[in-house]
């Protein structure tokens, strides 16, 4: 009897032992594990693969300057194929690698997905790129980088008003989309304070490639105004397929038009030649930090950075700001070291509202031959 409890006796110590074991080894981790998804393949992999970029630059400039609190962090990417399932299954694979903070996704449909999954738990999350105004309002612990759809409405309004001096704007609006619906809705309402009116309203689906039917109803009310919150994607076929009905208005999209450009074949750039889109920052900016990003990322990749780029790097660094001011990875130290973080980057100067949302400058982006180039900056109100 006394040798099966002295047996007994020394499982529990070796069983409570290991599970010691297992506590300091978390505890004394030598590398910082960081998730991050992303839509590296699908129809919205040009957004995810810049996005990714632009973090894995900024994690490995930390790295090669000490990591964070003294420790390399161990940097993972996860293709979300811009889907919300897939998006959860990529997350939940991070959470069981043991990452203690996570920056994703793009676009908002699984970021959102992804967020109130991170919020039960309690996992300190900024998205670069997700956009729709209800993403943190997940839970306490996500965060964004880049503006609200409602705010980008608002200023695209003001825009039209104060800098084009428009009187009239019509609206094409993707009737699937949250994120087109969310810009629309704030520009509408804006525009109706301003006294811009609005002279026709159309919608379509997504999927949807030819457009002329809506354009068509649109042309007699020869707006000096055509608004269209939407991806690059149906920006390009929009303004091609508008110029082609005979519509003369000035165009206006939101920060989904990044990629435009690059969609079109050069002979079609002067569909949307003089079109203006909100965006985060601006290649033109001569601020050092701008320049030796846009430098670094240039020698990296081959490639002129995008705004995604631009604002995941600076997510990436705002974690790192955020983690060393808490002198810890204890979830809700870097919460609540996020929540009162002031950070100086390539997208400008960013404090956090009470909604953890962005309180940053909005820059907006003229196209001229193709390129984007700087036109102003709007300031928060």
């Amino acid at each position: 009897m006394m040798k099966k409890f002295n047996t007994l006796l020394l499982g529990a110590t070796l069983l409570l032992a290991a599970c010691g074991g297992e506590k300091e080894t978390a505890k004394t981790a030598d590398t910082v594990k960081i998730g991050c998804t992303a839509p590296l393949t699908g129809p919205v992999a040009i957004y995810g693969i810049t996005s990714s970029n632009g973090s894995k630059l900024a994690m490995d400039e930390i790295n090669k300057n000490g990591g964070i609190l003294g420790k390399q962090v161990e940097f993972t990417v996860l293709d979300s194929k811009g889907d919300p399932t897939e998006a959860i299954t990529a997350y939940n694979r991070l959470v069981d690698q043991g990452i203690v903070a996570f920056i994703g996704d793009a676009p908002s449909k699984p970021t959102l997905a992804i967020a109130e999954v991170a919020a039960q738990d309690n996992m300190p999350m900024i998205t670069p790129n997700g956009t729709q105004f209800n993403i943190t309002e997940a839970g306490p612990n996500v965060f964004r980088t880049c503006f609200t759809d409602p705010y980008q409405g608002v200023v695209l309004a003001n825009f039209a008003k104060n800098n084009l001096k428009a009187g009239t704007v019509a609206i094409l609006v993707n009737n699937s989309s949250d994120y087109s619906d969310g810009v629309s809705k704030a520009f509408i309402e804006q525009a109706g304070k301003l006294g811009l009116k609005v002279v026709a309203k159309e919608g379509y689906s997504d999927g949807d490639k030819d457009f002329r039917a809506q354009l068509t109803k649109i042309l007699p009310t020869n707006p000096d105004v055509l608004v269209v919150p939407d991806y690059y994607e149906q920006a390009a076929l929009i303004t091609v397929q508008a110029r082609e009905v005979g519509l003369k208005s000035t165009f206006i999209g939101p920060d989904g038009w990044d990629g435009v450009s690059k969609t079109l074949d050069p002979s079609a750039y002067g569909a949307v030649e003089n079109s203006y889109f909100t965006n985060h920052y601006s290649l033109d900016d001569q601020s050092p930090k701008v320049q030796e990003f846009v430098k670094a990322y240039k020698e990296v990749y081959n490639e002129e950075p995008s705004s995604f780029a631009a604002l995941s790097y600076d997510s990436a660094y705002m974690m790192k700001a955020a983690i060393e001011k808490a002198g810890t990875t204890e979830k809700q130290a870097v919460i609540d070291a996020l929540k009162t973080l002031s950070y100086d980057g390539v997208t400008g100067h960013l404090t956090f509202d009470e909604k953890n949302n962005p309180v940053k400058d909005v820059t907006v982006l003229k196209i001229v031959n193709g390129e984007y180039t700087f036109d102003s900056v709007v300031k928060p109100e």
